[in-house]
């Protein structure tokens, strides 16, 4: 019952990026274009089956005067951005085009490219120079009067790689049809094969894929429509698309990301914000978690949470278990210092003065620490509308401390 602080690494630098996820209507209705990677070494996405997608490139502004149907100033305002937002537009083109070696594309005269009209060598050729540099994508379409066809893709979501990951990436996610005429052809380098899917099948455990967490949500988020119309009507209606971050923490089944709508993850970012290690997305029996300098939580083999508050002058003790003398000699050999008070739901009102900390008992098994705005109460759901100005994390007795409605909104 010894809590452990993992020791501080650097920051990881965040690269941004952009991702196509190319639908088409199949017999049984919406299939997803799902791309297998090469095995890599020191690649946190060897072997996963994903999306045609990559950086964004410094270069990418330059393909600026090739594409068609939308301007900066029109993609930044889309992407909350002051300015760049064509550059994750082209950037998601491009990528898709040497991946999978697909080009959403315009000719001299506004009809979408066919790539199948050109000979297997025209095309190796396109393919091999893009890869080379944006500079011979951008020459090789001005000299065919091709304009890239960012009209046809559309913006629908915001992802950030958790912290404390090897590498991380601030992706936007854009969704296109896929383009008449032309025919999938993985890069047979980072890219080695390819699948088209239904979304219910690519997130399937009877398929098997190796799938990131960003992956798989937006599988399941693709799964609601039935068609591409549908989907893209709806990407295109959306107004505020919010950022997306999960963060890793650790559980029985080793570390994973935790993704927002999750019960620990609003204390998972107050605890490990930098994603170092020490958040939990499981409360396991004898499970010992510093919420502060000030505060332990020591989780009973019922599940319930016991919590050690204290300061100079001592610690007290909230919601022991009635009856379990082990348990609570545990708790006070947790403790850094002698437990002076034991509070239960029978604590008259009053103010501890724990030594730099003061307790305020508010009756009803709830229990105010000033200093750090915490409220300790039997049950999470209650509302806290006489403290809700002062209190920052509400610390139920059973799962995890979190954030009261209204800092939420705010």
């Amino acid at each position: 019952m010894t809590p452990t602080t993992p020791p501080p690494s650097a920051p990881r630098p965040i690269r941004t990026a952009a991702t196509l996820v190319v639908l088409r209507d199949g017999p049984e209705g919406l299939e997803v274009l799902m791309l297998r990677r090469a095995e890599k070494a020191n690649d946190q996405n060897s072997g996963a089956s994903v999306f045609p997608g990559g950086m964004v490139d410094a270069h990418d502004r330059l393909l600026h005067p090739l594409c068609a149907g939308l301007d900066d100033a029109a993609a930044s305002a889309r992407l909350g951005l002051p300015e760049g937002g064509l550059d994750f537009h082209a950037a998601a083109i491009r990528e898709c085009f040497e991946e999978a070696g697909l080009l959403l594309a315009n000719d001299v005269q506004g009809r979408p490219v066919e790539l199948l009209t050109l000979t297997s060598g025209e095309l190796d050729a396109m393919r091999a120079a893009a890869e080379r540099s944006t500079d011979a994508l951008l020459a090789l379409c001005a000299q065919r009067g091709w304009c890239l066809a960012v009209d046809r893709v559309a913006y629908f979501s915001h992802w950030l790689t958790p912290p404390g990951m090897p590498r991380r990436f601030d992706t936007r996610f854009f969704a296109a049809a896929m383009p008449a005429g032309q025919e999938v052809r993985p890069d047979g380098r980072e890219t080695v094969e390819h699948l088209w899917l239904k979304p219910a099948d690519a997130v399937s455990p009877a398929r098997g894929l190796k799938l990131m967490n960003v992956t798989r949500r937006v599988l399941e988020h693709l799964g609601a429509f039935a068609n591409v119309d549908d989907f893209m009507a709806h990407a295109h209606a959306l107004r505020r698309i919010p950022l997306t971050m999960p963060r890793l923490a650790d559980g029985p089944a080793g570390r994973r990301p935790v993704n927002m709508e999750e019960p620990a993850y609003a204390e998972i970012g107050h605890l490990d914000p930098d994603g170092q290690g020490g958040g939990r997305y499981a409360l396991e029996a004898g499970l010992v978690t510093p919420l502060s300098a000030r505060v332990l939580r020591v989780v009973h083999d019922n599940g319930l949470n016991s919590f050690l508050v204290g300061g100079t002058e001592g610690w007290a003790l909230i919601n022991r278990v009635p009856g379990d003398a082990a348990h609570e000699a545990a708790l006070r050999a947790a403790a850094p210092g002698p437990v002076r008070w034991v509070m239960s739901a029978d604590s008259a009102p009053q103010s501890l003065d724990l030594g730099g900390a003061t307790l305020h008992v508010l009756g009803a098994q709830r229990f105010l620490l000033a200093e750090e705005r915490m409220l300790f109460t039997d049950d999470a759901t209650t509302p806290v509308s006489e403290t809700d100005q002062i209190v920052e994390w509400i610390v139920p007795s059973r799962g995890f401390m979190r954030r009261p409605a209204s800092a939420v909104a705010d």
